[in-house]
């Protein structure tokens, strides 16, 4: 594929991603949804190995909420009960904290920075989710290489970032930080259910995590639910695991 074909193919995507995300901004979205269809369009975009997302919460902290992987979500884990690590630093600063080779950091992040390179990472690059001088959170990117990360791959990234932190602090919930606070909390709480959800597909459909997230949020699209209803569902037995395990399209082999 020559310079032009490349490029013109990059410009696709990344009209097909602001698209995507500009989908999920209605009245009513589901805000984690909108948060994995992020991370998910930064790997795929940017080539990365891996993406995570924090959230800050109604007491100030911050929360996994959205994963990549299940290796991810473990290792942000990880990084939030060390109360270190890229991430953390971005949502604290309110500053991307690009990190091109993560052995040369365990001073930095002496719990977090072996737990990283052992999980398979070189590289990290952490943006902060902000509207000016408000930090809602923040995105962490992995690569399996040490590298910096380009300027325009680090551009398109905190514009994704953008955008999603525009549709979460929408004027309405600027207004009133009440409602914007609750919001976010609601976010929060949606996500343990989908992670209780999650377990009982696991379980019931002897499956890997990240399969399991995958059956659920098939599910959701296929009925056209929002992912937290159907997590909360399953978790209240309205509705059975079986049922959901029965719309996997990949019955047998890992998506």
């Amino acid at each position: 594929m020559d310079d032009s074909s490349s490029a013109s193919t990059r410009e696709s995507a990344l009209i097909d991603a602001f698209a995507d995300l500009a989908d999920t901004l209605v009245d009513d979205y589901d805000m984690v949804e909108l948060l994995h269809r992020l991370v998910e369009r930064c790997v795929d975009l940017l080539g990365l190995a891996a993406a995570g997302l924090m959230l800050a919460d109604q007491r100030g902290g911050i929360q996994v909420v959205a994963a990549s992987s299940e290796h991810v979500r473990v290792l942000e884990l990880i990084e939030l009960q060390a109360d270190q690590g890229p991430c953390l630093d971005a949502f604290h600063t309110g500053e991307p904290v690009l990190v091109d080779d993560l052995t040369a950091q365990t001073e930095r992040w002496p719990l977090f920075a072996p737990q990283a390179t052992q999980a398979g990472f070189a590289s990290v690059h952490a943006i902060p989710m902000r509207l000016r001088h408000e930090v809602i959170g923040a995105l962490n990117m992995f690569g399996e290489q040490p590298g910096v990360l380009p300027a325009p791959d680090l551009k398109v990234a905190q514009s994704l970032a953008h955008t999603a932190t525009i549709g979460i602090l929408h004027e309405r919930t600027v207004r009133n930080h009440e409602v914007l606070t609750e919001q976010l909390q609601t976010a929060l709480n949606n996500r343990v259910t989908i992670e209780q959800a999650k377990g009982m597909i696991a379980h019931a459909g002897h499956l890997p995590m990240d399969q399991a997230f995958t059956v659920l949020r098939t599910y959701s699209r296929y009925h056209q639910l929002r992912l937290s209803e159907v997590a909360a569902r399953l978790t209240t037995s309205d509705l059975r695991v079986s049922t959901v395990l029965a719309h996997r399209p990949y019955r047998g082999r890992t998506p």
